[in-house]
């Protein structure tokens, strides 16, 4: 054996080696932090109010809520290290270097080899991610969150594989049409041609990607309908109709929002809302989405999502170019604008995403508890807020108080217990007038 092919095999043996240690004590860490070390026992001030679990939760849901919780936070936190190991895994074993190897021996099309290039590299990240992605439908299975059938989810699996696919290649050809004719300014350029894609997916989303995944038709119940209406009308929201989807084939879990922008704006309500909360306890959960559109949160998380990308790109252009000088000839990869450099930035934006992740989470909480504060002042009937999101709790199993991290890095919502108990403790403006002492 070469030297060279030797010293390849020890890098190989020591990433592998590693890395799967560190794994394995990384979701041992976990595991016990979310099962043991974490405490999330209810404080003595909520005990027996509105928002302790016990006042609406029987004993079973309880344990299941505590159950559920921590096995798909456990999962969620595996995810997150085994896509950064899935790049390095792809880089260290020459994978990167043979992908586009036979991307070039295929086609001399730049648009052809690119092409090539990211489905071999998505297939094989849908191949090492399958076996945690079916133990998480089987999770949301067994505890009977998923109501899918197993040929259903694997459907909207491809749908999505490919649906992603297509906007990974356009976006890719892109970044490296810009590093091979603007090697230092690539990530601007890129940059200012994302802008009007990402406000232009934003419109086609509701009508042309969210009905390939579910069937959407106008809301049946026509009187609930017009309260919606009626609500949208006082709210400036110039909806004509309500939507329906199809959600009862997939989860028991509820939901409902508000999305898209101009003509393209919708409001849709999941079947299992429907058949589960009342009609009042729907018009809070509806008022609060459209609190969203009133407060312009789609329009700021679109300006965000913007700016974040621009940021993203640059520190992203800086790493990638450190990276690849330090480590690209052991990769096999001749320069940023080498093909075979996808991985590395990719993985750099998996970290600035993860990073960035708790700050986005934090601004969306504090939207969130504005829209609650928007519906109640709306609704003006907290008793049914209330009984909305004990429902959404019991419905999808949700925990009340979650523990410190998971609420730090998976709650883009302010957890149930804060909810519920700013639902309890609100009184309307009316009622104060009312108590107010007169002059």
């Amino acid at each position: 054996m070469r030297r060279e092919d030797k010293g390849d095999s020890y890098v190989k043996k020591r990433f592998s080696i590693w890395f799967g240690v560190l794994f394995v004590i990384y979701t041992l860490l976990i595991g016990w932090y979310l099962f043991f070390g974490a405490n999330t026992e209810l404080p003595n001030v909520y005990k027996g109010t509105s928002a302790d679990p016990a006042t609406f939760m029987n004993a079973r849901q309880l344990e299941l809520s505590h159950e559920f919780s921590r096995i798909k936070s456990l999962i969620y936190f595996v995810s997150i290290p085994l896509e950064w190991g899935i790049y390095l895994f792809v880089l260290y074993f020459g994978l990167s270097r043979v992908f586009r190897n036979w991307s070039k021996g295929i086609s001399r099309f730049s648009f052809v080899q690119i092409a090539i290039y990211v489905i071999l590299l998505m297939c094989i990240n849908l191949i090492l991610t399958f076996p945690l992605d079916y133990i998480n439908y089987q999770v949301s299975q067994a505890y009977e969150i998923s109501t899918q059938s197993f040929s259903s989810w694997m459907k909207d699996l491809f749908i999505s594989f490919w649906v992603s696919n297509l906007f990974m290649i356009l976006t890719v050809f892109v970044i490296y049409f810009f590093m091979n004719r603007k090697p230092k300014k690539w990530w601007l350029y890129a940059w200012l041609l994302s802008v009007p894609f990402t406000v232009f997916m934003m419109f086609i989303q509701p009508v042309v990607i969210d009905p390939l995944y579910n069937d959407f038709y106008r809301l049946e119940d026509k009187q609930l309908e017009e309260k919606i209406l009626s609500m949208a009308s006082r709210a400036d929201i110039p909806a004509e109709r309500v939507f329906e989807v199809d959600m009862s084939e997939k989860t028991n879990a509820l939901n409902a929002y508000v999305t898209g922008i101009g003509s393209n704006l919708r409001i849709v309500l999941w079947d299992t809302t429907l058949n589960t909360l009342e009609d009042d306890e729907i018009l809070f959960v509806m008022a609060h989405e459209m609190g969203h559109f009133v407060m312009h949160h789609l329009y700021f998380n679109l300006f965000a999502s913007i700016f974040l990308s621009l940021i993203g790109l640059y520190i992203g252009a800086k790493l990638l170019k450190w990276a690849v000088a330090r480590y690209g000839e052991k990769w096999g990869v001749s320069g940023i604008n080498d093909i075979a450099s996808l991985p590395v930035l990719l993985l750099i934006f998996s970290l600035l995403s993860f990073l960035v992740g708790p700050i986005e989470n934090a601004v969306s909480r504090s939207a969130e508890n504005d829209s609650d504060v928007y519906a109640i002042e709306m609704t003006e009937d907290p008793e049914a807020a209330i009984g909305a999101f004990q429902e959404l709790t019991i419905n999808g199993l949700s925990e009340v108080n979650p523990p410190g991290l998971v609420k730090f890095f998976r709650y883009g919502h302010p957890t149930m217990l804060e909810r519920i108990h700013l639902l309890e403790s609100y009184m309307p403006k009316e009622k104060e007038k009312m108590k107010a002492p007169s002059n």
